[in-house]
């Protein structure tokens, strides 16, 4: 009988007591992680190490950043995407990519089971079902964890009853680090009355002399940062590196989760909230007022069917279209000062420029049209609102 089975395997508690309880049980278990930013070479390699202590036949590790940045996070610079108007879908978005890569691997190696350690409680358990029953039908999903509704304590207990004795104490804060930004869980975030302190923040305050930045983008790709051209996803790397010295980009994000209650997490991401609003700008430079306000709709849907794990459903691939298209001519300088937990958007310099003077400046010259023109215009603009009010007031 064919036991192979795919563990998604972050080398945390739960996994680890998967890992295990899954290798007892008489699985041939192979473990894989997915890199969508945020994991050194140490780190992985601790990774694998426990990974064999824990029972598993085989581990892997995937780097999917320039996967994650390709399927996603170019829509979400596209769309501009901020949940709530605050959060840029830091942990929703990988969660996508992460579960593809790892039902992918699993055909490969024609597994017949696959198996994560997501409670019955959170958003991840929608997520990576929903692209595992999706991609891979006739593969078995097994989930431990929530299955057994097991308590923290509960775990610890079992991996050490089976000689698994390494030091599970709970961190005070729970921080899962990516490409798009880091999200900072803690007993404040549990609760809506607190903030996040200081110290919980993976990255501290270093620089306290402004400094200026300039983003090259191309057709709404970030294609530079300070004169120097690379991958958008290596320059999105640069500049959380330069901005996170600031500490910026910190916030708590409150929302509504898939299973239907309210949740709160903090997060920074530095180089996420400066690229989204480098790149809006841009936007409102070179595009006509229709495409930004049906780009603003049709962002806000794809940003919560992501978060929903929606991403395989085809309107995905019609509303990522659309944004392709809205970018072709969104290219250009945006000047940059980063400052001590903010930044200021200086200004921009394209070729696109809608706000161009040879048609007149605003509230100062009109070159393109005649006083009486404006007067003529003026009126037939104002003849809906005239007719009502006559024939209702």
């Amino acid at each position: 009988m064919n036991n192979k089975l795919v563990i998604a395997y972050s080398g945390g508690l739960d996994t680890s007591y998967c890992a295990v309880s899954l290798s007892k049980a008489g699985y041939d278990v192979h473990a894989v992680s997915v890199n969508t930013g945020g994991f050194s070479e140490e780190e992985i390699a601790a990774i694998e190490k426990n990974a064999y202590k824990m029972g598993v036949s085989t581990y892997k590790n995937i780097d999917a950043i320039s996967s994650y940045y390709h399927k996603v996070i170019k829509f979400l610079i596209f769309g501009n995407v901020l949940k709530n108007n605050t959060y840029p879908l830091s942990v929703s978005a990988e969660r996508i990519i992460q579960a593809i890569e790892i039902i992918e691997y699993a055909k490969s190696i024609d597994a017949q089971y696959i198996a994560h350690g997501s409670t019955g409680a959170g958003n991840d358990q929608v997520r990576f079902d929903m692209i595992f029953q999706t991609l891979a039908p006739n593969i078995n999903i097994i989930t431990p964890i929530r299955d057994g509704q097991l308590t923290r304590q509960q775990e610890i207990d079992y991996l050490k009853e089976n000689g698994i004795d390494m030091s599970w104490e709970k961190a005070k804060y729970s921080i899962n680090k990516g490409l798009w930004g880091t999200s900072v869980g803690g007993s404040e975030t549990l609760t809506s009355e607190q903030p996040l302190p200081e110290s919980a923040f993976p990255s501290q305050l270093k620089h306290v002399e402004d400094e200026k930045v300039t983003l090259t983008f191309s057709e709404g790709e970030l294609v530079a940062v300070n004169g120097i051209k690379n991958n958008p996803e290596v320059n999105i790397e640069v500049l959380n590196n330069l901005a996170s010295a600031y500490a910026i980009g910190r916030d708590i994000h409150v929302g509504d989760t898939i299973v239907g209650i309210k949740g709160r997490v903090g997060f920074e991401a530095a180089a996420a909230i400066i690229t989204i609003k480098a790149h809006h700008l841009l936007e409102k430079h070179t595009l006509t007022k229709w495409q930004l306000q049906h780009k603003e709709y049709l962002a806000s849907f794809y940003g919560m069917h992501l978060h929903e794990g929606q991403y395989l459903d085809p309107v995905m691939r019609d509303m990522e279209a659309f944004l392709q298209s809205s970018q072709a001519k969104v290219s250009g300088d945006v000047f940059i000062t980063l400052k001590p937990y903010h930044f200021n958007l200086d200004g921009i310099d394209s070729k696109h420029d809608l706000m161009n003077a040879k048609f007149g400046s605003y509230g100062e010259e009109n070159k393109g049209w005649t006083a009486d023109e404006a007067k003529g215009f003026i009126k037939i603009v104002g003849n809906q609102n005239k007719i009502y009010q006559q024939v209702n007031f």
